[in-house]
């Protein structure tokens, strides 16, 4: 068996000196995304970020996710997955390592269900298990391990952090230049200091991840960091074409991306809505029908049809030579040009992953003021006031809504009308455990046992009663003539 390539070789070899990378996205960097960004420039793309222990348990999980994507046009394709456990992880990486190139540990993912499943970002002070992750897959995979981080606010400890993962056996790393807390509307701008800092205290190639909206980004990232590569997530999903430098219209990729989606089938169609709600993002923000009828068509033909329906109109515009306006758009082209969403920056800048002082902090984590008691439609968010259309007779006001009483076990909510006052999940183990039953819960356990029985004691008695009937009767002697007499054989 040949020996795995490591580190440059393994960059240079397997992923043929990739620059321009589409990142792991849950739910939106799957196949037909990722066929659409190699044809308009990328050259290596990451699967979307998957389950380790849900991967190892569950083999439609496995078909759906990598085993059914296996296509040749689809590499260089480095799988990523997020894990707690050594052995899971390993497991993982072993059901997966003949489906792509290398597997990668992700050590970023900073939103709340990652907090929960205690993975990604939230491993990063947990250097000991860590190591032994990276170390356990290196030694056991035939292909090199990877992984993704995210930076510590000091850069030195950012530093020791990269050189323990490459220690332990990573063979290439990326850095998102941003810190666990900086995300949603604290996101801020990425610290390349950062990553540059790494790049030049590591001997593995380093990939850059954060600020990438144009190529010119990549190609001043690239110079500022010493990097082998740039990845782009938010970049790439508002323009497909980021790498090669272009910024079409949004049909055109639109389009593209649908006709690779039904030669290339199935796709989930949350992932194809998604997409197009990126891909149109500046234009539904003028055409709020048509948002709405994106949000609720249930087929792919549905989609493409709403897709169509906004071409046309930008072109309307158009022929009409509304072009003309956007110098008055706060937007640098017309909205229906692929172009990155810029979100609204806070009120003081951000260096090096640090956001300075408190009120900042104030300012941009300042939630909506809570709606009055009458729920007025000039209070409510947009999700509620849709919400209110479908039930004018909705409640919104926090303290009119009914109080849950928790599980007696779990303290999630019980089920309303549970013979146990448990939730479902506590339910059905009690039940199982007890051979009872709970109609609120749909829990039949004791009518099936006692269905069970019956039938046993059914087939019992009809068993009995055909071997009864089988067995000779006693009767008594009779005479009878001879012509009565069986025939004997001779």
């Amino acid at each position: 068996m040949m020996a795995k390539l490591q580190g440059f070789e393994f960059w240079r070899k397997t992923l043929k000196e990739a620059h321009f990378v589409v990142a792991p996205m849950v739910d939106q960097s799957e196949l037909a995304w990722r066929l659409l960004s190699r044809r308009h420039g990328a050259q290596l793309c990451y699967t979307p970020m998957l389950h380790a222990q849900v991967f190892v348990r569950d083999a439609n999980y496995r078909r759906e996710n990598l085993y059914n994507e296996v296509c040749e046009e689809d590499r260089p394709l480095i799988t990523q997955f997020c894990a707690n456990d050594p052995e899971v992880f390993l497991q993982a990486a072993l059901l997966a390592q003949d489906y792509c190139d290398a597997i990668d540990l992700n050590l970023g993912c900073p939103q709340m269900i990652a907090k929960r499943g205690h993975y990604g970002v939230f491993l990063q002070d947990e250097w000991e298990l860590l190591e032994k992750m990276v170390r356990l897959t290196n030694e056991k995979l035939s292909v090199p391990i990877t992984c993704k981080i995210r930076v510590f606010k000091d850069i030195e400890k950012t530093v020791h952090y990269a050189q323990m993962l490459e220690k332990a056996g990573c063979q290439l790393l990326t850095v998102h230049g941003r810190t666990k807390d900086q995300k949603g509307a604290m996101t801020g701008i990425a610290s390349w200091e950062h990553i540059k800092a790494v790049r030049k205290a590591v001997n593995i190639p380093v990939f850059a991840n954060g600020n990438i909206q144009h190529l010119s980004d990549v190609e001043r990232c690239i110079q500022e960091t010493g990097v082998q590569g740039v990845m782009s997530a938010e970049g790439n999903l508002h323009n497909p074409a980021v790498f090669e430098g272009r910024s079409p219209p949004v049909w055109e990729m639109a389009e593209e991306y649908l006709e690779v989606v039904k030669q290339y089938p199935p796709c989930n169609l949350s992932y194809v809505r998604a997409h197009l709600f990126k891909l149109w993002h500046h234009t539904l923000q003028i055409y709020q029908d048509l948002r709405e009828e994106l949000a609720k068509v249930k087929t792919l033909e549905g989609l493409a049809e709403v897709s169509k329906q906004l071409r046309l109109r930008c072109q309307e515009e158009i022929a009409r030579g509304k072009d003309a306006e956007v110098k008055e758009s706060c937007l640098p082209f017309p909205h229906w040009i692929c172009q990155p969403y810029v979100r609204p920056v806070p009120k003081e800048p951000v260096s090096n992953g640090n956001i300075q002082g408190s009120e900042v902090k104030k300012a941009v984590c300042q939630k909506r003021a809570l709606e009055d008691c009458d729920g007025s439609a000039d209070t409510l968010s947009k999700n509620k006031q849709k919400k209110r259309s479908r039930n004018p007779n909705k409640n919104f006001c926090p303290s009119q809504k009914p109080k849950y009483i928790k599980c007696e076990q779990c303290g999630n909510p019980k089920g309303n009308k549970c013979v146990f006052n448990l939730c479902r999940g506590c339910c059905k183990k009690k039940a199982y455990k007890e051979v009872a039953d709970c109609p609120s819960h749909g829990l039949r356990f004791k009518t099936k046992a006692e269905k069970r029985k019956a039938e046993e004691d059914e087939r019992k008695e009809g068993s009995e009663t055909e071997k009864s009937s089988s067995t000779p009767q006693s009767v008594p002697h009779q005479c009878t003539s001879p012509q009565e007499q069986p025939q004997q054989s001779l």
